[in-house]
């Protein structure tokens, strides 16, 4: 086996292959051929610097380290749907094809049969037989899907050269026999599939699911008893356990009935004050409690709720009018 040496790989790959039959599968090896041959010649991909390999359905370019990969990443992204769609539309139904393509990086070696061998191009086959590939180009309206390997990504796709749309193109994880392989690619990942979460990011915490016991787990990996109570108190000491509920707050107190109420003290008001219960209160002191407005309770013989006589009730006997009332002498005080 020859040294490995290092190659930019093109990998491309006809859907549905082998649905076909053997006349319109011998037509769509040529037509591959053909849109890879001037795809490579219009991004000014010599021949000489190219050396291939034939897969039957699929076919394999090793292109030469001096051509930089950003020109062979143009000439994917943009040069071979042109020339696919340009064979597309002159051929028949069953003669159409659509293509899954792969660009990777890494070193291949030849051996004693003339056979590209390395753990490299492994890769890269995985990448392009990787059922989010193939989902991807199932559910897209184009003709052409595109993955890149982790190395073409981290060393050329996302620096954004001129021609690649690095915000275009999307890390995924596809599966495959020999485990999870880190992939980029481009366009919208297929429903089928699920695009890796950006660095950093991070989604809600899972809401803690009761277990057959009733416990849940705890934020430390220990356990906090579930809602039926059963379960044991919880045995992680990062967080403590949760102490009684505080007591309601008492109800605030009815407003007091209408009108002004002094209780205790000795207030002192001038003039004469006839409201309630107190009545022909003129100038002097009041001491104890003054109440202004009605103290309720039972009415007064001959006076209704409010304190006041009825408009149809007789005076009170012996009752002074208004009128028969004297003022008081000087220097008297009037009735206490």
């Amino acid at each position: 086996m020859n040294d490995p040496v290092n190659r930019t790989m093109l990998l491309v790959d006809i859907e549905k292959f082998s649905d076909r039959d053997d006349v319109e599968q011998a037509f769509l090896r040529r037509m591959l051929y053909d849109v890879v041959d001037r795809t490579m010649e219009r991004a000014g991909i010599d021949e000489t610097l190219r050396l291939r390999a034939d897969q039957g359905d699929s076919v394999m370019e090793f292109i030469d380290p001096n051509v930089p990969v950003p020109q062979v990443l143009r000439s994917v992204i943009s040069e071979l749907p042109a020339q696919l769609k340009a064979v597309n539309r002159m051929a028949s139904r069953g003669a159409q094809m659509r293509l899954r393509t792969v660009v990777a990086s890494g070193f291949i070696a030849l051996d004693e049969r003339g056979i590209w061998v390395g753990g490299d191009l492994n890769h890269a086959c995985r990448l392009l037989d990787a059922d989010l590939l193939r989902a991807a180009l199932r559910e897209r309206p184009g003709d052409v899907a595109l993955c890149v390997s982790q190395s073409v990504w981290t060393g050329i796709v996302r620096h954004h050269h001129l021609g690649i749309p690095a915000e275009e193109f999307h890390e995924v994880t596809l599966a495959s026999k020999n485990g999870p392989l880190p992939a980029w690619l481009l366009g919208p990942v297929p429903a089928s599939g699920q695009a890796a979460p950006s660095p950093g990011a991070a989604g809600p915490a899972p809401t803690p699911v009761p277990d057959a016991s009733g416990e849940r787990p705890g934020p430390a990996g220990g356990t906090e008893a579930g809602p039926s109570g059963g379960g044991s108190a919880s045995t992680s000491t990062s967080a403590p356990a949760a102490g009684p509920a505080p007591a309601a707050a008492p109800a605030p107190a009815a407003p007091p009935p209408a009108g002004i109420h002094f209780t205790g003290g000795a207030p002192a008001f001038g003039g004469s004050l006839v409201m309630g219960n107190q009545h022909g209160v003129s100038g002097g002191r009041v001491d104890g409690d003054v109440v202004m407005g009605s103290v309720g309770g039972p009415p007064r013989p001959g006076r209704a709720a409010d304190g006041h006589a009825p408009a149809d009730a007789t005076p009170d006997e012996g009752a002074p009018c208004p009128d028969d009332r004297q003022p008081p002498a000087a220097g008297e005080a009037g009735p206490r």
